[in-house]
């Protein structure tokens, strides 16, 4: 089976199932199991003088174990690369979260709030609204790139081997590469190195999202709304789908009980978000998606 065959069977497959309850209710789902390995390094090394050097070692510790994972659950090819692919990549999942916000808006501010919750890291009990439905498309942009896009492109680029590092990395920064007085140190290498493995597919996400919206002619606005965002990385996707949806995102938001004044992407974009911005952006995502599915189709029978 082809790399391209694979991922069309695997885009297909998290597509259909996503993340079915009844299978990781009775065996941990792999980033479970990278998430202990990680908690296990952060509780043992995460100690002392020297951390930055010990967060490092971490870290190369996790890279060669991921690496060697990928290459025994790659070594068999075919359906298990798929499977393997399938499980990795997060459309479905993403897309239902992300879905719920909307529809609990649609009952109620507290289910928004609830909802959001899952999939955002700030503080919810003060959110109005349009925060609320703001946090909601921003995480969808985020995650679109980190979640979907970027496991695709590293697939691509390195098979089995390159998904799984690259999965390990990017949730030993969500997990450690804080910059709190506990990980700024320890968490230093998780975080670059999750900079470095995201920098093109993000700007792949935002390329894809602006080309599948007929935002092109703004691209140079884009890339400066980008430059504005407090990431390196996650400002392409977010000014992307702020462009295409006409909307600001990002700005204030409060962490922790404190207030961060974040400037907004796409400032002059409507401040007024709702549900049906949250559909528009879940619907564009779908469509981003199922141009990668044809072209991994296309592939697959060229190849």
């Amino acid at each position: 089976m082809s790399v391209f065959a694979c991922l069309f069977l695997a885009l297909a497959l998290d597509a259909a199932l996503g993340e079915p309850r009844w299978l990781w209710s009775r065996v941990p789902h792999p980033a479970v199991l990278m998430g202990r390995a990680i908690a296990t390094l952060d509780r043992t090394c995460n100690t002392g003088a020297a951390r930055r050097a010990k967060g490092i070692a971490a870290l190369a510790v996790l890279c060669v174990s991921a690496v060697v994972v990928g290459l025994v659950l790659g070594a068999p090819g075919g359906i298990v690369s798929a499977l393997v692919v399938a499980v990795l990549v997060a459309q479905r999942s993403l897309m239902d979260h992300v879905g719920a916000v909307a529809d609990g808006l649609r009952v109620s501010l507290g289910d928004g709030r609830r909802a959001v919750g899952q999939i955002v890291g700030r503080d919810t009990a003060q959110m109005g609204r349009e925060d609320v439905s703001r946090a909601a498309i921003e995480s969808a942009a985020e995650n679109f790139s980190d979640g979907v896009i970027a496991p695709i492109f590293w697939f691509l680029v390195a098979g089995v081997p390159g998904i799984v590092l690259y999965k390990m990395v990017n949730t030993a920064d969500s997990m450690i590469g804080h910059r709190t007085e506990r990980y700024r140190e320890f968490g230093w290498a998780a975080a670059r190195l999750d900079d470095v493995l995201n920098w093109v597919p993000a700007r792949l996400t935002a390329l894809l999202i602006a080309a599948l919206s007929g935002g092109m002619a703004a691209w140079a606005q884009i890339a400066a709304d980008a430059r504005r965002h407090r990431s390196p990385n996650a400002g392409w996707p977010e000014a992307a789908l702020a462009r295409a949806l006409g909307v600001a995102l990002a700005g204030p938001r409060s962490y922790d009980g404190v207030l961060r004044d974040y400037p907004y992407v796409h400032p002059h974009g409507a401040r007024q978000v709702g549900p049906a911005e949250i559909d528009a952006a879940t619907g564009l995502l779908w469509r981003i998606w199922g141009a990668v599915l044809a072209l991994a189709l296309v592939g697959a029978l060229l190849g």
